[in-house]
């Protein structure tokens, strides 16, 4: 038996090949607990169609959610979802969410279906934010995919492993959304390039679940394969909610003297709002930089930010304000269940007071699903990428920021520090 120190990501391609000593740069056959994909599941369908025989050999592994375009927006975008709707049907997929669910990421973790120690596939490369409870998330292809279905396997590269501690205390006004976009500047798109992203330290520690999800949402901007928390009370408590029974059954902690290619200390007590700007997401200024940019557009979605907790965020800057008349301001709950608790509690309600616009759950404008721009638009958006044409005319620019920076932004019409609306 090994005694050697394992990393996380080790210990997860283990678990799911049932081959030992697994060292980084080797290549397994690893046997995934879910497959996800979304909207465009209907590109694995076809697939699958294509393969004369074939079957489905795990159906309760398979969670389809129609997230991207909801609802559908022309016939061709309805004929896909029934495509997907009769797929269901017809192989007894019991994990099939609809375009009234949500966001495929958010769905899958409040549904109790993101385990500590799992191994998830997903048809989105934000699949890392499934390492929020513990789980090794990944991205990967349609046709990647369609394969699993069939086989219940897919062979994974063992990544190296990175490890960043994350201690210190957040600053009034300043957020996980915020540390992220500052280590995506100072590490660049490639900074971590199919990498295994471990985020230890006591400011980690400290973090709600939903703000966990954010780190690891947006390590995929940095090229990691995966990203990781190690689970504790909050997890489990977390997991409990969503009906999970034993949810620390199969949690992995990596070992003390476990070897990691790299390994960064960060203090982030002296941090301020982070700004990324046009049009790449590693373009991060401090707001100080950019503060005074006019908007057109706040956009407060995604699967990054879009979280009941996010909602909140906005509102505590929005209540009793209202938007600048010059400004449209879009609101797109993460999930059914993050709208159903919003509403409830009156949040939904501060929003609409301030001007917002209130849209269906779902990726929204993150996907290109409405809140297009014209040429030399601006918008403020809390979503993952800024990439030039993702949100309508390519000549309109896209900066990234926190819940709270946004709404801030709402308010002045130009780009504003929320601590400034804070005092």
């Amino acid at each position: 038996m090994s005694v050697t120190a394992k990393t996380f990501a080790q210990k997860a391609l283990e678990r799911g090949s049932g081959v030992s000593d697994l060292k980084p740069g080797m290549i397994v056959d690893v046997a995934p607990d879910v497959y996800m994909s979304h909207t465009a599941s209907w590109r694995c369908i076809k697939t699958f169609e294509k393969l004369k025989g074939a079957t489905i050999l795990h159906p309760e592994r398979i969670a389809m959610v129609m997230d991207h375009i909801s609802p559908a927006p022309t016939a061709q975008v309805a004929g896909y979802h029934r495509l997907c709707r009769d797929f269901a049907r017809k192989h007894g997929l019991v994990n099939f969410f609809d375009v009234n669910a949500g966001i495929a990421h958010l769905v899958l973790m409040e549904k109790g279906l993101v385990r500590p120690g799992e191994i998830l596939i997903g048809t989105d490369s934000h699949s890392t934010i499934y390492g929020a409870l513990g789980s090794f998330g990944t991205g990967v292809g349609f046709s990647e995919l369609t394969a699993a279905w069939v086989t219940g396997t897919l062979w994974m590269l063992v990544p190296e492993s990175m490890k960043i501690n994350l201690d210190g205390r957040l600053s009034k006004g300043v957020y996980p959304k915020d540390i992220m976009l500052k280590l995506i500047g100072d590490l660049t798109a490639d900074g971590a390039t199919y990498y295994s992203l471990e985020f230890e330290g006591s400011l980690t520690a400290s973090l709600s679940i939903s703000e966990r999800m954010t780190l690891c949402n947006l390590a995929m901007e940095l090229g990691t394969k995966n990203a990781y928390v190690r689970p504790d009370e909050k997890t489990y408590e977390y997991l409990a909610r969503a009906g999970v029974k034993d949810p620390a059954r199969n949690a992995l902690l990596p070992d003390a003297g476990a070897q990691y290619a790299k390994v960064l200390d960060i203090d982030i007590s002296a941090l301020e709002p982070q700004i990324a700007c046009p049009h790449v997401v590693d373009n991060v200024k401090p707001i100080s930089a950019v503060a005074g940019t006019k908007v057109d557009q706040v956009f407060i979605g995604s699967c990054a930010n879009a979280k009941y907790d996010d909602l909140v965020e906005a509102a505590d800057i929005l209540k009793g304000k209202r938007i600048a008349d010059s400004v449209r301001l879009l609101v797109t709950p993460g999930s059914r269940e993050t709208m159903k608790q919003a509403a409830d509690n009156g949040i939904l309600s501060t929003l609409i007071d301030a001007g917002a616009l209130i849209t269906n759950p779902g990726c929204g404008a993150c996907a290109g699903d409405g809140g297009a721009m014209d040429k030399g638009e601006v918008t403020i958006s809390t979503a993952n990428r800024n990439f030039r044409g993702r949100m309508g005319s390519y000549d309109a620019e896209i900066y990234l920021a926190s819940p709270a920076t946004a709404a801030a932004s709402a308010i002045a019409g130009v780009i504003t520090d929320p601590r400034e609306m804070m005092r």
